[in-house]
């Protein structure tokens, strides 16, 4: 059944519909309602709590006029968390980091090396001083500051800290 069709209230299901009643119903209910359409939109994904991610292939999307308010109908899959564009963006900073530093300490030879040994060292001095500063945030949103903002830990773990574990602000404020 299309949308022209329940918009004028023609409520005869086709035989050869992919809808059930409830859906059926539902989008009737939604053309009372005014909901518009909205085009152009290829996938949706759903981030629930503890990181679980739902997506939602070639859906039907509509969106109240009055406000931010969208509804979505497809059929909604559970999606691997790893295949996340944030934990790609990560890795791949972190394999770039990584490259960058062989190439200094090639570049640098003996001296590069021992100048490397004492950052080491400092850097596992505020290790142990970030493990206690970032008491309370979440792992997985100090990464994703990281990697966006392409900054430190710290001053993700700060930045996170100091905009109440607003991700989105962390990042802006991080950079």
């Amino acid at each position: 059944m299309s949308d022209a069709q329940l918009e004028n209230g023609n409520t005869v299901a086709d035989p050869n519909s992919a809808l059930g009643r409830g859906e059926t119903k539902a989008r009737r209910a939604l053309a009372k309602l005014g909901l518009k359409k909205v085009e152009g939109i290829n996938r949706v994904v759903i981030k629930k709590p503890k990181g679980v991610l739902v997506a939602v292939n070639a859906p039907e999307v509509f969106k109240s006029p009055i406000s931010d308010c969208y509804i979505v109908f497809g059929e909604a899959k559970p999606e691997d968390p790893s295949a996340n564009p944030f934990s790609q963006l990560n890795q791949l900073a972190q394999a770039e980091q990584a490259q960058q530093q062989a190439q200094q300490a090639q570049e640098g030879g003996d001296a590069a090396a021992t100048e490397g040994s004492v950052a080491e060292g400092k850097e596992k001095a505020t290790d142990a001083d970030a493990d206690d500063a970032d008491a309370g945030v979440d792992e997985g949103d100090i990464n994703v500051v990281m990697g966006q903002a392409n900054c430190d830990r710290a001053k993700a773990v700060k930045a996170l800290k100091a905009a109440q574990g607003d991700i989105v602000q962390a990042i802006l404020d991080a950079k």
